[in-house]
């Protein structure tokens, strides 16, 4: 990986942000507000949410938007037009990857939420940008075929999850090449516990989508929501975790703690436990992945830890929530497990935001998915692709065999 040189930039860097209309996009469109003598908005980049695009457009002038379909792309194109701006709209895939990997770009958030967000975020790698990671299933998918191209092409990779940007800062600078190598003997995930935590397994089968979204700590998207209701979000961190601090999967240990303040933590073998802690706002990490390794302004209000009196920390359920365990079984079986185990519970949670599955149905079907695909070795991209293809029609396969999906 490349390292950045401290001192501010002596001009704007430009960033292209893809997902700009997500929770992690209008964060970081945030941050950049804030320091137009740093930053500057290349591209943005949204899926169909067209109005919020175009008001993100107005404020931050991009050079290119990009939206999925070419209907879409029109109605921006004249909207624009109408306002005088000259910014050029694209539509499509191939869209997405030509504004991560653009020559003049230097920095790409990557927050498009899912597999899509896999091509155009290994493209900016490929460039060599430096690449703000929020989209995990990315790095879940593709695992050491991303972290060796990060390597090959000289790309800065900053994890912008909670948790992983907080183990990054706990870390020595550099951790490559096993965590026993640098002292470290575990990494400590916390997670919230979700809406549900303490829940039984007879009392989440009646679980609804809006119960499910509504998070009692952090703003998020509803499938990031959900994933964070069922816990499959911890697991997917997990993976992410194994991935980028070259650990195995029984060096991350997942904690339950409530108060979202400590976001994560690395124990060493001296006995020493370090934390990175805060209030629950993702500009912090995104502040933290664009200034690295400096330190900028991010708009968050200090912790006050007389106001948070008390910090706790518990066990999590994994029989009432299985999908931790499905997704550290999925990290420890190696090659195309993880991407089986991401398409499925993409599948899983659509059904469950339509009214097809229930909330516990989600694990199920999941489960179901990994036993029905034998594990292949993952060597290149087209296998991952092919595989999460085959898992998701799997996956529905299964979900319309269910007689309903409310499992």
């Amino acid at each position: 990986m490349s390292l950045a040189i401290p001192g501010a930039p002596c001009r704007p860097r430009a960033v292209t942000v893809l997902g700009a209309t997500g929770s992690i996009g209008t964060s970081t469109l945030d941050v950049i507000a804030r320091h137009p003598e740093r930053y500057r908005v290349h591209a943005l980049t949204a899926h169909r949410s067209r109005e919020m695009l175009l008001a993100q457009c107005l404020a931050h002038r991009p050079a290119v938007a990009v939206l999925a379909t070419e209907h879409d792309a029109a109605w921006l194109r004249a909207r624009l037009d109408e306002a005088g701006l000259a910014t050029e709209v694209r539509a499509g895939a191939e869209a997405l990857i030509e504004v991560a990997e653009a020559g003049e770009v230097e920095v790409v958030m990557a927050a498009i939420v899912g597999a899509a967000g896999l091509l155009p975020t290994l493209a900016a790698v490929r460039a060599g940008k430096r690449v703000l990671l929020a989209n995990k299933e990315a790095l879940v998918m593709s695992g050491a075929l991303f972290m060796d191209a990060v390597e090959r092409h000289g790309a800065t990779l900053l994890p912008i999850d909670s948790e992983h940007n907080a183990i990054y800062q706990c870390l020595p600078s550099e951790h490559r090449g096993g965590l026993a190598r640098h002292g470290v003997t575990r990494l400590l995930l916390t997670a919230s516990g979700g809406p549900f935590r303490g829940w039984t397994r007879e009392r989440l089968a009646g679980v609804t989508p809006e119960q499910a979204c509504a998070h009692p700590n952090w703003s998020m998207g509803r499938k990031i929501s959900v994933d964070s209701a069922t816990l499959m979000n911890k697991g997917l961190e997990l993976v992410e975790a194994c991935w980028l601090f070259d650990a195995r999967p029984e060096q991350v240990q997942v904690v339950v703690h409530p108060q979202s303040v400590i976001h994560s933590m690395a124990a060493y073998s001296d006995g020493s436990v370090i934390a990175q802690l805060g209030n629950p706002d993702m500009r912090t990490p995104i502040a933290y992945g664009l200034a690295w390794p400096e330190r900028i302004d991010a708009g968050v209000e200090a912790l006050d830890l007389f106001q948070v009196a008390r910090l706790d920390f518990e066990a999590p359920d994994e029989t009432a929530f299985p999908c931790l365990r499905l997704a550290r079984e999925a990290m420890a079986a190696g090659g195309t497990a993880p991407a089986v185990l991401n398409a499925a519970n993409e599948v899983a949670v659509e059904a469950f935001l339509d009214g097809r599955l229930g909330f516990t149905g989600i694990g199920e079907l999941v489960a179901r998915t990994c036993e029905a695909l034998s594990v292949e070795a993952a060597g290149d991209l087209e296998t991952v692709l092919e595989a999460d293809t085959r898992a998701r029609r799997t996956a529905r396969r299964a979900l319309e065999g269910a007689r309903g999906g409310t499992s």
